[in-house]
């Protein structure tokens, strides 16, 4: 009985295998392509300020925080979306700024912008992925932002600027959500 269960088990395992090892490949063929036509998403998992001491002695009483200078961010919507011709921009800032914000409005906070004006470019990694470097022309702040993403889709991203300390996020690379169609499909 023993040996049937373990053969069965093998069984399904030899059969799960290639599904895994195709969902691998269509994925990375998916993020080459989305990189390539420069339509994609990248998601933030967490950020690493680089002033963590600073940062640990406040986080360290709010929810979400994991210690080591590492914030949770999953479950958020905090993303950097990138097409031919605009890069938004909506993330938390954790760290320390040079400059106050003028005006005070709280809803100003974090790295948020939208740019149609910015210099783009892609090389490719000897280890395989990219490394892109995104510079907005159009925007307040003088950021720089610098992504590393793995042939996979895993991606680290680094946001500096002349105004605050730069501050590092991983996540994931995906393909833009293409929009929906509204118009009925019987016309």
């Amino acid at each position: 009985m023993k040996q049937m269960n373990t053969l069965k088990k093998l069984l399904v395992l030899a059969l799960l295998l290639p599904a895994a090892q195709l969902q691998a490949q269509n994925n990375k063929q998916t993020v080459a392509s989305a990189i390539a036509a420069q339509d994609y998403v990248f998601s933030a998992r967490s950020a690493q300020p680089l002033n963590a001491s600073d940062i640990n002695r406040v986080m360290s009483r709010m929810p979400g925080y994991t210690g080591g200078g590492t914030i949770n961010l999953a479950g958020s919507s905090y993303d950097l979306i990138v097409k031919k011709d605009s890069v938004v921009a909506y993330l938390p800032y954790y760290g320390r700024s040079y400059t106050a914000k003028i005006g005070g409005n709280p809803d100003d906070s974090g790295i948020k912008f939208k740019s149609k004006s910015f210099g783009y470019t892609v090389k490719d990694r000897k280890k395989g992925g990219w490394q892109i470097e995104i510079k907005p022309k159009d925007v307040k702040d003088n950021y720089v932002i610098n992504m590393t993403v793995g042939t996979t889709g895993n991606a680290t991203l680094v946001v500096t600027s002349n105004n605050q300390q730069s501050i590092t996020f991983d996540g994931t690379v995906t393909a833009a959500a293409k929009p929906k169609d509204t118009k009925d499909s019987k016309e």
